[in-house]
């Protein structure tokens, strides 16, 4: 995941001395091989907003409250070239930068591209939502024509969750569904909306499956995935509360994705759906989502360095009723600086992930509407990361903590201890 692509390299270089990359520095001669992933942020965690601002929405001063909100990458469903260089511009020195996307990019792919891959603030380029396996192959062309004009930056389209059937998509099951993307379309990055939270308040505990599935098929070709939470309420989901929200954000950051997306950030203009309370409703002002949003967003930034670059090892859960697709914490599963992880009977998620020198045990309450106590006992070098980022022995905080709904606990350590 780390791994810096040649010409995104030769790109940034010249960028910096002040010189436009060349045609062959921006496209490729290598279709054959899969695009290669460089976080598009840099040194920070990606925060996608889906549906961003449109219209007189598409300001500085809304761009500069998105950035406030801790987002980075916005993405609006723009329908015409001149719309998107509007964004690019009025995006400039706020700390966001645009995914692409308008009808120009579809008719006429390569020129398009060429149009906006100087652009400073254009992050990458959007091919489409959820797609069928039979849609692969014209997506993995319209990839081509992408990455002729400019293989230096992000290649995105979203895939549909596992509560889509297999028949529908094309594929024997799930994995093999993300497994041929993987393979056909060759983007270098996998990303899926998944979510668990519905009405009445039932949780789909196929959302852990769904990662399990994800994450396994990422892994195998070498490439990161990037997940969601909802912040907009719509049939059948409720209103985004703090609980839900956190438990996607942290369950997707426990399973490695390096990069967070919430659906939607403006309210959809449609009664389709019948979408209500969006962090910026259709009156362009903040809902009680935004702040929902904001705190979890920069909880996250303040993190970057266990998030960012993270190899997930493995995922455990425990609980009288261990949720479908996942495999229960055995005491031979916990490294020997972390000598218990109890939790109640709604139970946890236990992961353990690593990045450089350091590794971790990251712990999030399954449940999304009461706390548990949770019991996570440590040896005297084990860190505590606490929300703002303060890293703080682990024996300055009792063993036996309560953990809010779909909150966590984060320890950290050092690989060579």
């Amino acid at each position: 995941m780390k791994r810096l692509h040649l010409f995104a390299v030769a790109a940034m270089l010249l960028a910096s001395c002040g010189v436009q990359p060349t045609e062959q520095e921006l496209g490729t001669t290598d279709l054959a091989t899969p695009h290669i992933y460089t976080n598009p942020t840099g040194d920070e965690f990606p925060i996608l907003a889906w549906f961003s601002l449109l219209g007189d929405q598409v300001t500085k001063e809304r761009y500069e409250e998105m950035a406030e909100a801790g987002f980075n990458i916005s993405f609006s469903h723009f329908g015409t070239a001149e719309q998107v260089e509007q964004a690019l511009e009025a995006s400039k020195g706020t700390g966001v930068k645009i995914l692409v996307t308008c009808a120009e990019m579809y008719d006429d792919t390569e020129n398009a591209v060429k149009r906006f891959r100087h652009h400073p603030q254009t992050v990458g380029y959007f091919l489409r939502d959820e797609p069928v396996g039979a849609d692969f192959p014209k997506l993995a062309e319209m990839s081509d024509n992408i990455r002729k004009a400019d293989d230096t930056k992000l290649l995105y389209l979203n895939l549909f969750p596992n509560y889509v059937s297999p028949e529908h998509l094309g594929a024997e099951s799930y994995a093999d569904h993300v497994a041929q993307f993987i393979r056909e379309v060759k983007l270098g990055l996998v990303s899926f909306d998944h979510y668990p939270v519905v009405f009445d308040g039932v949780r789909r505990d196929n959302f852990y499956a769904n990662l399990e599935d994800v994450a396994a098929e990422s892994k195998k070709a070498g490439v990161p995935f990037w997940a969601f939470s909802l912040s907009t309420a719509h049939d059948p989901y409720p209103v985004a509360d703090r609980a839900a929200m956190r438990l996607q954000i942290f369950t997707n950051l426990a399973y490695g994705a390096q990069g967070i997306q919430y659906f939607t950030y403006t309210s959809p203009g449609t009664e389709t759906w019948n979408f209500h309370n969006a962090p910026i409703d259709k009156n362009s002002q903040r809902t009680e989502v935004w702040d929902r949003v904001a705190e979890i967003n920069h909880e996250v930034k303040a993190l970057t360095n266990v998030f960012l670059g993270a190899e997930m090892l493995s995922v455990r859960h425990t609980g009288e009723s261990l949720p479908a697709g996942t495999t229960a914490l055995t005491e031979g599963d916990l490294p020997k600086q972390i000598t218990k992880v109890e939790a109640e009977k709604e139970g946890v998620i236990v992961s353990q992930l690593k990045n450089g020198s350091k590794r971790y045990l990251m712990v999030v309450n399954h449940d999304i509407y009461l706390p548990q106590r949770v019991t996570v006992e440590c040896a005297a070098e084990v860190m505590r990361y606490l929300p703002n980022g303060k890293v703080v022995p682990a024996a300055t905080y009792s063993p036996s903590l309560y953990v809010e709904p779909g909150d966590m606990l984060l320890f950290g350590w050092d690989e060579a201890e």
